[in-house]
């Protein structure tokens, strides 16, 4: 699956349903997000079964203070509607397909006893 645009009326939709989101929050000035988002498409084409969003945090700047991304490119992973993992900065393709690999393996029941 290619990456899809995400925008603040997604969020809700997207974030709350039940699977893995990876979502990326970038810019047009960021040279860094430019280098990291041939990374992302190809790793997206991998996963079929998983939403792969992009965020321009230029476009949706309420969604990014929402959030609180104060630097980007930056990576959230939310799998039924739990955030459960975030990073700033370029991930390498291995360590975001091993990201990926720990969120398809997480007990969710687990993860949500240990979060109330």
């Amino acid at each position: 699956m290619a990456t899809t645009p995400f925008t603040q009326d997604d969020f809700e939709q997207l974030t709350g349903s039940t699977g893995i989101t990876l979502i990326d929050f970038w810019a047009d000035w960021c040279m860094p997000c430019h280098r990291f988002a041939p990374i992302y498409e190809k790793v997206s084409e991998k996963h079929a079964d998983i939403t792969f969003a992009k965020v321009d945090t230029e476009a949706e700047q309420e969604l990014a203070m929402q959030l609180g991304i104060v630097s980007i490119p930056t990576i959230m992973v939310i799998r039924d509607g739990v955030l459960i993992f975030q990073h700033s900065g370029i991930l390498p393709e291995n360590l975001l397909e091993n990201v990926i690999s720990q969120a398809e393996a997480l007990d969710m029941d687990e993860v949500r006893a240990k979060a109330s």
